[in-house]
């Protein structure tokens, strides 16, 4: 299958942001409304709205209507067989128990690949009226103005974002990699959404992030941006790692000394 053309990847962009910013737009009108219609899938802890739904009803509407020949996978189930060789992945919703407390830490995440390499990204953070973007090869931006990952050379003085699984066990064996990790750094910080974690790893506000048990739509759309501006990404196995250049290697070891 021959390889989209690399202006095509600016279409995509521009497809992804507007639907991205209106399904921001419908999370923030939602606000204080979502606890009325909880369900839960993987534990407990793992929650669903209809919020969630709605967003993502929106965004694959979009993608369908703009773009027929595409496949489409979302978190909340959307599962669309495609032609054209472009793949979406969509987080309608990245942050879903933030948004539930009011938190302003909840995002819309949309990623497109093409033959299996993501070539266009948007998180969208509709509290604080940012929208991080990115192609393959194209920069990063927040709100249209280059971003860059940080320069910072001394682990010691990283700032380290993490997250956590919704599973007991996987939790259990998280907090020990958090316990070894926290001493030698200068802090960590849990924001509960792997999309804006990544966002900000790109725009140098977190040095570093890891977390284990991200899917697709949790990842790609932040991984591209975060390596469009710079950061070191590494998406193998079952561990996202991303961090200033400068942080690749000792940021790897130590983690890898955690037990990570």
């Amino acid at each position: 299958m021959p390889a989209v053309p690399a202006v095509a990847a600016e279409d995509l962009l521009a497809l992804a942001e507007r639907l991205a910013t209106e399904a921001g737009a419908l999370l923030l009108d939602g606000l204080g409304r979502a606890r009325t219609t909880i369900d839960t899938k993987s534990s407990a802890t793992d929650m669903v709205t209809e919020v969630d739904r709605a967003s993502e009803a929106l965004i694959v509407g979009g993608i369908r209507a703009a773009r027929p020949g595409d496949a489409v996978i979302g978190e909340e189930g959307a599962d669309v067989e495609g032609t054209s060789g472009v793949q979406w992945f969509i987080d309608p919703l990245d942050g879903t128990t933030n948004y539930l407390y009011g938190l302003p830490a909840f995002s819309v995440s949309i990623s497109a690949s093409v033959d299996g390499a993501p070539v266009a990204g948007v998180v969208h953070d509709p509290s604080h009226g940012e929208t991080f973007t990115a192609t393959a090869g194209g920069g990063a931006f927040c709100n249209g103005r280059p971003i860059r990952a940080s320069e910072l050379v001394d682990l010691d003085d990283a700032l380290v974002g993490t997250g956590y699984s919704y599973v007991a066990e996987r939790r259990r064996l998280q907090g020990p990699v958090t316990a070894y990790v926290l001493p030698r750094v200068r802090d960590l910080r849990r924001y509960g959404s792997a999309a804006i974690d990544l966002a900000w790893v790109a725009c140098g506000r977190l040095d570093a992030f890891f977390e284990e048990g991200l899917n697709a739509w949790d990842r790609d759309a932040g991984a591209l941006i975060a390596a469009e501006a710079g950061a070191f990404v590494d998406l193998a196995d079952d561990l996202v790692v991303a961090c200033g250049p400068h942080l690749a290697e000792p940021f790897r070891a130590l983690l890898t000394a955690a037990g990570a």
